[in-house]
């Protein structure tokens, strides 16, 4: 007997890929542009974006029923706001290197209007188990994505991985360099984050007819 039932494994699995907020919604794109061009930035931006949804969403559930109307966004962005500065504070205690490179980005993440989205157009109207779930999914989603993009990113500008040196080494002509193979400088730059969004985008259209012809 699965634990989910299949409409609440689809609040996980339909933001992974065929309603991804990022390239199905285009939400988020900003931050997708700025700290794609390392993928350590990439993947602790998605595990603070994870961190924020899934809890956040689960507090505006649980608020639902006593936030008036006419504040409900005022008090949505005091919860993320909240979230984010635990957040910040985290990597300044235990990554503080980190934390300088992500530099405002970590902050932006109050105005992501993918999670601002959730809070709106699904918390508000769902239970906390519910509604974690699809902050979980939706986070995913967009985590998927952005670590996809600083994969390529980091290796094809920089030849490195979180880091490593997994071409060779350019200076001592080691690997791929060895034969000619130059890093793209253009890759660590935000115009070529934006042609890799778009061409995710081409692969997951292109193999989704239904999303072909919904747009």
């Amino acid at each position: 007997m699965a634990i989910l039932s299949k409409k609440d494994q689809r609040l996980i699995l339909d933001p992974l890929a065929d309603d991804n907020p990022i390239t199905i919604q285009v939400l988020g794109i900003c931050s997708a542009l700025a700290i794609t061009a390392q993928l350590k930035a990439s993947i602790v931006m998605a595990i603070a974006v994870l961190f924020v949804m899934g809890v956040g969403n689960v507090v505006i559930s649980l608020m639902r029923n006593i936030i008036p109307s006419k504040i409900r966004i005022i008090v949505q962005l005091i919860v993320v706001a909240t979230l984010v500065i635990i957040v910040d504070q985290v990597l300044k205690a235990y990554a503080y290197s980190l934390s300088k490179e992500l530099s405002v980005f970590v902050g932006l993440i109050i105005t992501n209007c993918i999670i601002m989205g959730r809070f709106e157009a699904f918390a508000l109207a769902n239970g906390p188990a519910r509604s974690f779930l699809d902050g979980i999914g939706n986070a995913l989603g967009y985590g998927v994505i952005l670590i996809i993009i600083g994969f390529f990113r980091e290796l094809l500008g920089s030849g490195t991985l979180l880091g490593f040196k997994v071409l060779g080494d350019p200076i001592e002509k080691t690997g791929l360099y060895s034969i000619g193979y130059e890093n793209n400088g253009f890759m660590l730059l935000s115009p070529m984050a934006l042609i890799v969004v778009g061409l995710i985008i081409w692969v997951q259209r292109s193999r989704n007819k239904a999303l072909i012809e919904e747009n």
